[in-house]
């Protein structure tokens, strides 16, 4: 067996493993998305994979949803190229219980995977493609405290986000706090919907970090006259786009070799951790 959409069309052989897969149609949930993304999210390692994508998985499983998750990695793009593509972005999710027992289930709610390369024509145009649709309501986070820092601890601009910083929006961008604010200012173009933002990391009041942010940037843009005094203002009316406050207080670790030996012996293919 392979975790592909292929693979999973061989019902028997995961059902005889007890490894539960998605009783939806994953690839329409994939047109769905690719149509009229509802929900982005930046920084897309274990704990997004697992806690996020498999709350999404449950929401789609109850007809609560009927699109699932676009997926930016804009820091270790290997995730995407390693890990998504080569298994059409589905994820195995295994779980230990104390009592010894393991649940063991695909999930299909991760619908495409963005490795947000600096200069990466296509990949920019797809952000601007989600930015700008009506559809878009939510855009998440788990990128880590530092995903969301500007500043070194002497109140410096770190040197790699100088050039963005200088050059606006249309420059190659590598921070998801500068592709974000750049896709508001796309969004605010198009039509200036409503959009909330919303942190998920372990961070005291991260909400407010992420906005303080993103507005850093966007009024350095501004008064360089890279977007204007109305997307500025777009920005910062919590109104229109919202920066609430959250936290997951929990890890997704590396798989252990015992999981990897459980999962090759119920005769899964091509699982090595990466």
């Amino acid at each position: 067996m392979k975790l592909t959409l292929n693979g999973l069309t061989e019902r028997s052989g995961f059902e005889q493993a007890s490894i539960r897969i998605p009783d939806y149609d994953i690839r329409k949930i994939v047109a769905n998305t690719k149509k009229a993304p509802r929900w982005a999210h930046f920084g897309i390692g274990n704990i997004f994979r697992i806690f996020i994508g498999g709350a999404a998985d449950d929401l789609i499983e109850k007809k609560l949803m009927d699109t699932g998750i676009t997926c930016i990695e804009t820091f270790d793009f290997d995730v995407v190229d390693r890990i998504y593509a080569p298994y059409d972005n589905l994820a195995l999710c295994v779980t230990m219980h104390e009592n010894g027992d393991v649940d063991k289930r695909v999930t299909g709610s991760l619908t495409e995977a963005i490795a947000a390369r600096p200069g990466d024509t296509k990949a920019a145009e797809r952000l601007e493609e989600i930015f700008t649709a009506d559809s878009l309501q939510l855009v998440s986070f788990t990128i880590t405290e530092k995903g969301y820092e500007l500043f070194d601890e002497n109140g410096n601009v770190f040197p790699r986000l100088l050039k963005e910083l200088s050059e606006g929006p249309d420059a190659p961008l590598t921070s998801a706090m500068t592709i974000v604010t750049a896709g508001l200012n796309k969004r605010f173009l198009a039509g200036g919907a409503p959009l909330s933002l919303v942190s998920m990391d372990n961070v005291s009041q991260n909400g407010s970090k992420l906005r303080s942010s993103v507005l850093e940037v966007a009024k350095r843009w501004m008064e360089k006259g890279f977007i204007s005094e109305e997307a500025f203002s777009y920005i910062s009316d919590e109104s229109r786009v919202s920066f609430p406050w959250t936290m997951i207080d929990k890890i997704t670790p590396r798989p252990d070799a015992s999981v990897e030996e459980m999962l090759k012996a119920d005769g899964l293919q091509g699982l090595e951790p990466v």
